[in-house]
């Protein structure tokens, strides 16, 4: 049976990166970058269509905090817009925590060779997937052969 499909959000304030879960349930791929609109709600039904079209049972919503774990005001704009996403798509929401995915996503894109130029363009799709990717290896049952064996 195939496990339900995830929609990724790096939520940003000019661009939000997404990906999506693969039918299996274990890598994250991207699938593009949305430049914000003016109106939110556009970009909610936006993302809400994307949802529909990858048969998602659920969204997974990078959480900024800052370093320290505590709260910014990017926070709760990111959580507003995230819980504005899953209400307009009808799915559950899980906020993740996306410390330093960024800078990751940058280094990333550096490793591969990638013109810097080129990173504005990438870099919220490829942290859209180390979130998700994230998500799903912290949530992945192990297999049955790595279960302890019972008395």
């Amino acid at each position: 049976m195939p496990e339900p499909r995830y929609l990724g959000l790096d939520i940003g304030t000019k661009r939000i990166g997404v990906a999506v879960s693969d039918e299996l349930g274990l890598t994250a791929q991207p699938v593009l970058t949305l430049e914000r609109k003016r109106n939110p709600r556009d970009d909610m039904r936006s993302i809400a269509r994307l949802c529909r079209r990858f048969g998602c049972a659920g969204i997974v919503a990078g959480n900024p905090l800052h370093l320290s774990g505590e709260a910014s005001l990017q926070t709760q704009r990111a959580q507003d817009f995230a819980i504005g996403v899953a209400e307009v798509a009808g799915l559950p929401l899980s906020l993740w925590d996306e410390r330093l995915t960024s800078h990751a996503a940058h280094e990333i894109l550096y490793q591969s060779g990638r013109a810097r130029q080129d990173h504005k363009a990438l870099v919220d799709q490829v942290a859209a997937v180390l979130i998700l990717q994230s998500y799903l290896d912290a949530h992945r049952t192990p297999p049955p052969s790595a279960l302890p064996e019972s008395l």
